[in-house]
């Protein structure tokens, strides 16, 4: 009887240990990317052609910065906030914008245009550029205080992308394993300004310092629009647009996340509530969780696996590979 009793257990176990961190895994990627990039990640804008670098390549700053996932879900939100303080960019999105309908449809768009212009080959990045620009040529009208607005106008696609890549380099300095040097922060605005000059804008800042400056000179435009608040209302109730009880919690942490790193005049002007030390630690200690799980499902990522392999094969002796399975 004890001989039973210590008998070792079935082989029929439905999991064994590594099977079941891999079951995890799976789930966690597949959840994300469901989430991130709905249908729309095709991963053949990605592994050709061989030797293409893309815009940026393999080495850069942007390829570093955009691939640390939890400081760019932190920075997205972040950038989603600090643009709403411009009163023509935020007319143009009320006005033009299906995002409280169609909420996650509109984060594929937006994470599938920062991905394939940071990661895909050149023609494809260029592709998805002038795809924007045709729908800039649409978005324009009349903002509530009477000034026409357009999408297009070289001063709004420079706020956009400064408040976007500012919030994305945020998340990066607060959330990696390693910030950046004050010199790759320098290059990391200098590689992206590349995107943003592509799409239409001008004087675009290329080092920190330009950053900064910019943001002092354009303080005395930004205020508080009355679509500026619902926006701020609508991004800090997930739960009005993630059902699954499990990631309107994850959201929730990372939209806390993205407010704790914008500036100080910035929450204030969004009349957002001001935490206290504990308050703060508190959250930066929950994204930090949070980051750990995210890190262990989608790490490394599939996307930049390709892109690499695509960007390191030499074009003349490749040989075509199929993309990776996301999960």
């Amino acid at each position: 009887m004890c001989a039973d009793r210590l008998s070792p257990l079935p082989l029929s176990l439905p999991l064994s240990l590594p099977h079941l961190r891999d079951a995890i895994r799976g789930r966690i990627r597949r959840q994300v990317y469901a989430t991130v990039h709905g249908d729309g990640l095709d991963f053949g804008r990605y592994d050709r052609p061989d030797g293409d670098p893309g815009l940026f390549g393999p080495d850069s700053m942007v390829w570093l910065v955009h691939g640390d996932m939890p400081g760019m879900f932190t920075g997205g939100i972040a950038a989603l906030l600090l643009q709403s303080l411009h009163p023509l960019a935020m007319a143009g999105v009320d006005q033009h914008s299906d995002y409280r309908e169609r909420p996650i449809d509109r984060l594929n768009g937006t994470a599938g245009f920062v991905t394939v212009t940071s990661y895909g080959g050149a023609a494809e990045a260029e592709a998805a550029i002038a795809r924007v620009r045709r729908i800039h040529e649409h978005v324009r009208g009349t903002a509530p205080d009477g000034r026409p607005y357009d999408a297009g106008d070289p001063e709004l696609l420079r706020w956009v992308h400064v408040a976007e890549t500012c919030c994305f380099l945020a998340g990066y300095q607060r959330y990696a394993p390693r910030p950046l040097s004050r010199s790759e922060q320098d290059r990391y605005f200098d590689e992206v300004a590349r995107t943003a000059e592509r799409l239409g804008a001008t004087d675009v800042p290329h080092s920190l310092a330009e950053v900064h400056a910019y943001l002092r000179e354009v303080r005395p435009q930004l205020a508080l629009t009355e679509a500026a608040s619902a926006a701020v209302d609508f991004l800090r109730a997930p739960g009005t647009f993630v059902s699954d009880p499990g990631s309107a919690a994850a959201m929730r942490i990372l939209v806390d996340g993205g407010i704790d790193l914008l500036p100080d005049w910035a929450r204030a002007q969004l009349r957002l509530p001001t935490r206290s030390v504990l308050g703060v630690t508190a959250v930066r200690a929950a994204v930090r969780a949070l980051a750990a799980v995210l890190r262990y499902g989608c790490e490394p990522s599939d996307v930049i696996t390709t892109a690499r392999a695509r960007a390191l094969r030499p074009a003349s002796t490749a040989v075509r590979t199929s993309p990776p399975d996301p999960g």
